[in-house]
């Protein structure tokens, strides 16, 4: 027999239980940390701008070469893209979900090279960019000024220059995007005036600046073949790129006939400013810059914030004096917060089993035997997981919670057939013996059922598949370890640690066996009674099961519940072509409700900015809005609930804009919000105008359905 190998070794079974602990714990330090396992499709992005360009400029000469190439791409699914108004391009191509990555952005890469030949020079000079898209913002990190002393322009170009490629180092972080993207640069203001009078053209001054911004290889005098006797050998150090205003003031525009000199002063206005000021951003109405932290898919979510939290905390010695910074906006809070929930349910749950095994089998040395093998299976399970490429998840430790009661299962029954033999006089290693020649078959046959049942849905097809394949495995995982450890380490100590139960049991015991005696004998009873009446009770059955069946098809149905995750969005849209100056208005009317709105801490302002379509537009904005914790909001009015619909209440009388405000998706990185996202696509060729009023049209009609609310288009 199996199990009496290790009865007899009872040190062996001991050895096999520790090794699986020290690999689970081993293992579980590893492991990365996240709210759901990696389930969302994913995605490569491409990246190209054509300055100057109008949207339907950059879908005709951009848009058109690019996914004539990409489209059909191994393994994609579907293909979305973004032409703005301000000259950018935005390629999202969506794969299947297990596809890798890293082949997939190579193969979306070798499809934009065939593309770049048919592209405008100028989009092929600003260059085109092929990259793993994260899912989602991770972090939000707001510098701000203290004394007033710097602007936006210095704090953004601060954070390019000292920040971004210290956080982009990081283990685990995809991508590091500052707001507002100002990097310094060379601003010159022509004056057509001059430049009709003498005869010059704007391409003329382009080609000047080109021509002498230039960073040469002068050479070295003295180089070989020199003649003999040469002593030295010099290498020639000359001005490269211009770097002040002075020398770009002084570039030679154009050369007159009699020798004279335009330079760009001329004919220019030159300053130092940003390279764009189509974003402002904003920490609690407080001008300062934003940087967004994106997350690698598979990444430890905790163990990357922690980093980059230690990292900041690193490089603020180095601030100049009157510089702050504040992790604004945190997605980590909630996954730590909800994981921490769990762990609690877990031991709690596993504080419950034993206090249930104690009770009923009344012995501390019967309830120690379950009572260690749930640790030791729970925490085998880590081992495979990780081995399996699992995540520490919400799914992952709710499957580790309802894996508690049955790990136990399997062990409680070897004690109670050992306590069975010892009561008829055997010793209790022989008991065990005897207990596991009844027991073993039926053990393993429990734990073959329950993968029976766990297993096959791991094979369930797309997202939720994807989603609850994690869940099943573990318990499956756990299950396998717990009949292991019924093999084994619970008949072996079962051996050396029961005894004959005493003769005489103490008050509590006595009522507790006397109360259930007496609820098992009126259940008996009551079985009677039914067992009598069976018509009446297959009536009964039926008009339970069908007002059941009816209620279910009540019930509104959903992928996943909407949660409190500590934060909220705001999209705020004016009309087309307004101007930033009308978007910073819109928005100082918002800092002031959001500053007098219960439950709201702080906000990421990003005005010019469209969260909804990711592009920049002086008529659009975004707004991070982060709530209190939420031991702090213990008011009704704090509510996630509650202050989403005070705010869109509030929002409502904004003339000057569309503004609302909407909860993130349960799952991260899958679309912006909660919800779904429907595309329209012109297959008729009525043109955008057209597909524009049908827009319209469709969010009228649609507002009338109670179903609806929220709906919004970017178009």
């Amino acid at each position: 027999m199996f199990s009496r190998f290790f009865i007899e070794r009872p040190i062996f079974a001991s050895v096999i239980s520790i090794v699986l602990v020290i690999a689970g714990l081993a293992t579980l330090g590893a492991l990365p940390t996240a709210q759901y396992p990696e389930i969302t499709p994913p995605t490569v992005e491409v990246k190209a701008s054509y300055p100057g360009a109008n949207a339907e400029v950059v879908a005709e000469t951009v848009a058109a070469p690019i996914e004539q190439q990409v489209n059909g791409v191994e393994n994609m699914l579907y293909m979305s893209s973004v032409s703005a108004s301000d000259g950018s391009y935005t390629l999202s191509v969506t794969f299947e979900v297990g596809t890798d990555l890293d082949m997939a952005q190579v193969l979306v890469q070798n499809r934009v090279t065939l593309a770049t030949p048919n592209l405008p020079e100028e989009v092929n000079r600003q260059g085109v960019n092929t990259k793993k898209k994260s899912s989602s913002i991770l972090l939000f990190i707001s510098l701000t000024s203290t004394n007033k002393n710097y602007d936006e322009l210095y704090l953004s170009n601060y954070a390019t220059l000292n920040i971004r490629d210290q956080l982009s180092r990081i283990k685990g972080v995809g991508d590091v995007m500052i707001f507002p993207p100002s990097d310094y640069s060379m601003r010159i203001w022509l004056d057509p005036r001059q430049l009709k009078s003498r005869h010059i053209t704007t391409g003329d001054v382009l080609n000047a600046v080109r021509e002498q911004n230039v960073q040469v290889a002068a050479g070295q005098i003295g180089q070989p073949p020199v003649p003999k006797g040469q002593n030295f050998q010099y290498t020639i150090n000359v001005l490269g790129r211009l770097s002040d205003i002075e020398q770009f003031e002084n570039i030679i525009v154009k050369t007159g006939e009699d020798g004279r000199i335009t330079r760009l002063k001329d004919v220019a206005r030159v300053e130092l400013g940003g390279k764009t000021y189509d974003i402002v951003s904003s920490l609690s109405g407080t001008p300062s810059a934003s940087i967004a932290i994106y997350q690698l898919p598979g990444a430890n979510a905790l163990d990357v914030a922690e980093q980059i939290k230690k990292k900041m905390d690193e490089l603020e010695q180095y601030f100049p004096e009157g510089i702050d910074y504040k992790v604004s906006y945190d997605t980590t809070r909630f996954v730590s917060a909800a994981i921490d929930e769990v762990f609690v349910t877990l031991f709690q749950a596993g504080g419950l089993v034993f206090i249930v095994l104690f009770i009923f089998l009344q012995d501390w040395r019967s309830t120690l035997i379950p009572a260690i093998t749930i640790p030791v299976s729970l925490i085998a399970t880590f081992t495979v997981m990780g081995m399996m490429g699992f995540s520490l998840n919400m799914l992952t430790l709710f499957g580790l919670v309802l894996a508690i009661g049955i790990v136990v299962d399997d062990s409680i029954v070897v004690v109670e057939a050992t306590a069975s033999y010892i009561s008829k006089g055997l010793s209790a290693k022989e008991a065990a013996i005897k207990a596991m020649n009844d027991v073993s078959g039926p053990v393993v046959a429990t734990t073959l059922v329950l993968l029976a049942v766990f297993v096959p849905t791991a094979f369930l097809p797309g997202i939720t598949g994807e989603m609850y394949r994690q869940f099943s495995l573990t318990i499956a995982i756990s299950t396998i370890f717990s009949s292991i450890n019924a093999l084994t380490m619970s008949p072996a100590m079962a051996a050396l640690l029961l005894r004959p139960q005493p003769k005489h049991k103490n008050a509590f015991f006595r009522g507790f066996d006397a109360l259930f005696e007496k609820s098992s004998n009126s259940y008996g009873n009551f079985l009677k009674i039914i067992v009598r009446k069976s018509t009446l009770m297959m009536v009964l059955f039926v008009i339970i099961a069908g007002f059941s069946g009816w209620k279910f098809t009540q019930i509104p149905t959903g992928f996943l519940p909407v949660e409190d995750q500590g934060y909220v969005i705001a999209s705020i849209q004016l009309p087309d072509a307004a101007s930033q100056d009308r978007t910073i208005e819109v928005l100082k009317k918002i800092d002031h409700i959001l500053a007098n709105t219960p439950g709201v801490n702080d906000w990421v302002s990003l005005g010019g900015f469209s969260m909804l379509d990711g592009t920049n537009a002086s008529n659009a904005a975004t707004i991070f809005i982060v709530m209190k914790p939420w031991e702090d909001r213990t008011d009704a009015k704090e509510t996630q609930e509650a202050i989403l619909a005070s705010l869109n209440k509030q929002f409502s009388q904004i003339q000057e804009a569309i503004a609302f405000v909407f909860a993130p998706p349960a799952i991260p990185g899958l679309g912006v919000s909660g919800g779904f996202q429907m595309q329209l696509q012109d297959k008729g060729g009525i043109g955008l105008e057209g597909l524009q009023q049908m827009t319209n049209e469709m969010i009228e009609d649609s507002q009338t359905q109670s179903a609806l609310a929220g709906l919004n288009t970017t178009f």
